[in-house]
């Protein structure tokens, strides 16, 4: 049901309910929000109100008490129609910018300080996932000694990202013959993107004969350069990263022992997470925001959870950031944090 359906009336009840079950964490009753809120009207008409939006679906007893709560969908009314979004406050915006970190630091970092800053100023679990990386551009490789059995691959990729890959070696190869390797890879393969690599490796070094031990190591990279450059895909568990969960575990939702598994669950399921991210629908309106709540992510790992996510940029590639909570959250407050922390983290990757 959209916010038009519903009268005037109930607007202002359900907006009420909500606004105080979210600062209190209690059930709200009809003279709390008499009280409280100045309807106007009547304890007695707020109940009565109360309960045409029961029935409807918006609100619910707990167990016998008098005090309702709101259900998913009135959660879902209420960040659709109901409430009113304000900017960010400018000391909240100048912690943000002091926390994340500068320019030029490298993606990881600045994720993983974003994730944290989230968190603490909202008091959710925030989070970060970072890139799809198969367009991203190779801007150099580095092929360094491990020992004798073993070599360290560094790619440098555009964005300030960083992979390391270990490649296995048989028999003795000289340091000339690693330089060599290591020249000729950077000269065929730097400017492309990792998807373009992995897909023509082959080709691009079919012709390269440097003889002895440089020819052997090249023959790794085309026998296996689909896993060597394969640091791009979608949906891996270390592109998901995770600001502080102990924020969470103080409120009352997390105050059973099933909850707190689901918690730790979550923490610990960091592909499905990854893929939930992925799947995101932004908002109507061109925000770039994107809030499920409760059954609307179709996963139990996320049930009785809402997710506030929106998009940052890294040249043509895109990540996510925001953060998980109770549906019970201050939903303005955290949507400006969110979109100001995407729009920052955008401009600090620049």
């Amino acid at each position: 049901m959209a916010p038009s359906e519903l009268s005037e009336r109930e607007r202002q009840v359900l907006e009420a309910v909500i606004r105080s079950y979210v600062e209190t964490a209690e059930p709200a009753g009809s003279r709390t929000i008499s009280r409280r809120f100045g309807l106007g009207v009547s304890p007695a008409t707020i109940r009565n109100t109360m309960a045409d939006l029961e029935e409807k679906g918006f609100l619910y007893h707990p167990h016998t008490s008098a005090g309702r709560i709101p259900t998913d969908q009135a959660y879902r009314v209420y960040v659709d129609g109901l409430m009113r979004l304000e900017p960010l406050a400018l000391p909240e915006r100048e912690r943000l910018a002091e926390e994340i970190g500068e320019r030029g630091s490298a993606i990881e970092t600045i994720l993983r300080r974003a994730a944290q800053s989230l968190g603490v100023l909202t008091q959710e679990l925030g989070l970060a996932l970072g890139p799809r990386l198969d367009l991203t551009i190779l801007q150099k490789l580095e092929l360094v000694r491990m020992n004798s059995e073993r070599l360290i691959l560094v790619l440098t990729l555009a964005g300030g990202v960083v992979r390391t890959i270990f490649i296995e070696i048989t028999g003795e190869i000289a340091d000339d013959a690693i330089a060599l390797v290591q020249q000729v890879l950077n000269e065929r393969l730097a400017g492309l993107s990792l998807a373009e690599i992995r897909t023509t490796l082959g080709t691009r070094l079919r012709d390269a004969s440097p003889g002895g031990g440089a020819s052997e190591l090249l023959n790794i990279f085309v026998q296996e350069g689909d896993q060597l450059f394969d640091v791009g895909s979608a949906g891996g568990e270390e592109s998901v990263v995770l600001g502080q969960a102990s924020l969470l575990v103080d409120k009352p939702e997390f105050a059973s022992g099933e909850r707190m598994k689901q918690l730790i669950t979550l923490t610990e399921t960091r592909t499905q997470l990854a893929t939930l991210l992925r799947q995101r629908t932004p908002m109507p309106g061109g925000s770039g925001v994107s809030i499920t709540i409760g059954d609307e992510h179709g996963s139990q790992l996320l049930g009785g959870l809402t997710l506030v996510t929106s998009e940052y940029r890294v040249g043509t590639l895109t990540g996510v950031i925001g953060v998980i909570g109770p549906t019970r959250m201050p939903y303005e407050k955290v949507i400006a944090l969110v979109t100001h922390t995407s729009s920052l983290v955008t401009d600090l990757l620049a």
